[in-house]
């Protein structure tokens, strides 16, 4: 009898599923060894990278920009497979980071002044939460702040409001980094030029900016569960952040294009995994295929037997699949698992794509030829001073602004509650909510004026409102195969929970007592990593480890980098 090949099934054909598959399906020999199948539960392959059109530009609906280059595989593959130019304009948001104009709410422009500061502040407040303040030395001699000993005021705070004894948060610590900020600054002289705008009022809203430009970064919906002593674990690679020219779907397709045909099997959603941790069943034959430790019921009916199960699912589903008898595991999860899923933190974020109507400038020259990279300054949601009219979602917003210089395509992020409610929203309310916001900061009628009575130079017609034609929002809160978009380290969890997230079942037993078959369900995906979690270079890093685990388990040749990652 011709003894049966180890069958091999991936949940997922996003980063981390793609890269173990295609780990497993290159290395010397597994294809006469082994049976390797995806199983996708969408119609597409990648997952939570999804390259799309609008408006007659390549957009991202998913991730966007590789986070740092050097070092970095995604960058790597990307400059192998020549993605990073292209001859057609992309989302790449040039200009951005150089030349942002701030306008505040009211229709005034802030200059660097007033901004610069603020910013600067909270940029080193970040810093010292990542430890590199400390690392890179002393304050320097020119510098009028010492922002080192305001970030160890700030850090010094023993709970949080919801949190637990001697737990921080960011959000809090970034506060705290306010207040101290305040209380060494000399007297300035009041600002001129801004209305209803006081000074502080200036630099609070500056600052809340900043905290939701935060808050994209990390999916964190509310700063106050972000766990800070994590922060020092988080690596990021170092130079500067791209995105990808021929689209990040391009490095999908490449790790793909090794597979045979019918390998990844879209339309493929799980819906329930059993496994044999203890071991008391006998072997029994199902479908003819013989005895496998692990069975995976799919959502047309079907069933599948495995030897091993790679789980690439995001921490949303897993977090929905920990619920009892009702749940993706059969039976569930050990505690520490469950734990670890529980405890950690899953947020949504949401980018919203808005196209400027041609005719928005009623002189007849098209506005979106110089539609300013737009920071915005807004009043809190509950402020007496408020624009009535400006919904709170959008006060919730740090930017909106072209996807690359002269595009008439617009983007916005979104996090937490507000880009929860971007995706029930109707069209239209989402186009009158972006046209009211932006007409208000940027239209003549408000008196322009640079703070302290520089003239502005103005970007739209006096009493003209400027028109959106189009809208395209991503819905990764809602989507039943994501429940959200990355991961986070929660207050009350910590890098520990992404090793325990990482850990294959069943456990092994230190003496040898449990004789079940190892290796049953192995987990992948950016919230399996301790130090890389919520990139896609994380993802990438998983689905090698889990490869490689598995190939190490049959002792494959010439696997030299084996769990290194």
């Amino acid at each position: 009898m011709v003894a049966k090949k180890p069958r091999i099934v991936i949940v997922g054909a996003g980063m981390a599923g793609l890269t173990a598959a295609n780990k497993l399906y290159t290395s010397t020999g597994f294809k006469d060894l082994f049976e390797l199948y995806v199983a996708e539960g969408g119609n597409r392959i990648g997952g939570r990278i999804n390259t799309s059109q609008f408006g007659g530009d390549q957009i991202e609906m998913g991730a966007t920009w590789i986070h740092g280059i050097v070092g970095s595989p995604i960058h790597k593959m990307a400059q192998e497979l020549h993605s990073l130019e292209s001859d057609q304009p992309w989302e790449c948001m040039d200009g951005f980071l150089d030349s942002p104009t701030t306008m505040a709410e009211g229709g005034f422009e802030l200059g660097p002044s007033m901004v610069d500061p603020v910013s600067t502040l909270f940029k080193k407040l970040m810093d010292f939460s990542q430890g590199k303040l400390i690392e890179d030395g002393v304050v320097s001699s020119n510098e009028e702040v010492d922002y080192v000993k305001i970030g160890s005021r700030a850090s010094m705070a023993s709970t949080i409001n919801g949190g637990g004894f001697g737990k921080l948060s960011v959000g809090a610590f970034l506060r705290r980094g306010l207040d101290a900020y305040w209380a060494s600054v000399k007297t300035r002289e009041e600002i001129r030029g801004c209305g209803n705008w006081s000074r502080k009022l200036l630099e609070d809203a500056i600052f809340a900016m900043h905290e939701n430009t935060q808050r994209t970064y990390t999916s964190a919906g509310d700063l106050s569960t972000l766990d800070y002593d994590a922060e020092r674990e988080y690596i990021m690679f170092p130079g500067e952040e791209v995105t990808i020219a021929k689209g990040y779907l391009s490095i999908i397709e490449a790790l793909a294009s090794v597979l045979p045909a019918g390998m990844i099997q879209l339309g493929r959603k799980v819906t329930k995994i059993e496994w044999q941790p203890d071991c008391h069943r006998s072997g029994e034959v199902e479908n003819g295929y013989g005895s496998r430790p692990v069975k995976l019921h799919f959502c047309d009916g079907s069933v599948m037997l495995a030897d091993h199960v790679i789980v690439t699912v995001s921490l949303g589903v897993l977090k929905a699949g920990i619920n009892g008898d009702s749940g993706l595991f059969n039976p569930p999860l050990p505690s520490f698992k469950i734990q670890a899923i529980s405890r950690l933190g899953f947020g949504v974020v949401n980018k919203l794509f808005v196209q400027l109507s041609p005719c928005s400038d009623h002189e007849g020259e098209k506005l979106n030829n110089k539609f300013p990279f737009l920071q915005m300054v807004f009043h809190r949601a509950d402020s007496e001073l408020r624009h009535q009219k400006i919904p709170w979602w959008m006060r919730r917003t740090a930017s909106i602004c072209p996807i690359y210089n002269n595009s008439s395509v617009l983007l916005s992020w979104f996090a937490g509650k507000e880009a929860l409610e971007l995706e029930k929203m109707k069209d239209e309310e989402i186009l009158n909510g972006v046209s009211v916001t932006v007409t208000s900061l940027l239209s003549k009628s408000n008196s322009h004026k640079l703070c302290n009575g520089n003239v502005n130079p103005v970007v739209s017609s006096e009493g003209s409102e400027m028109k959106f034609v189009k809208v395209l929002k991503s819905k990764w809160g809602t989507d039943p195969l994501f429940r959200g978009s990355y991961s986070y380290v929660g207050v009350g969890s910590s890098g520990e929970d992404l090793d325990s997230m990482a850990k294959p079942l069943p456990e092994s037993s230190k003496n040898g007592a449990n004789s079940c078959p190892p290796l049953q369900i192995l987990f992948a995906g950016e919230a399996t990593h301790r130090t890389h979690y919520s990139t896609t270079h994380g993802a990438y890093f998983s689905g090698l480890r889990e490869a490689n685990r598995l190939l190490q388990h049959y002792n494959f040749v010439g696997v030299s980098e084996l769990l290194q990652h």
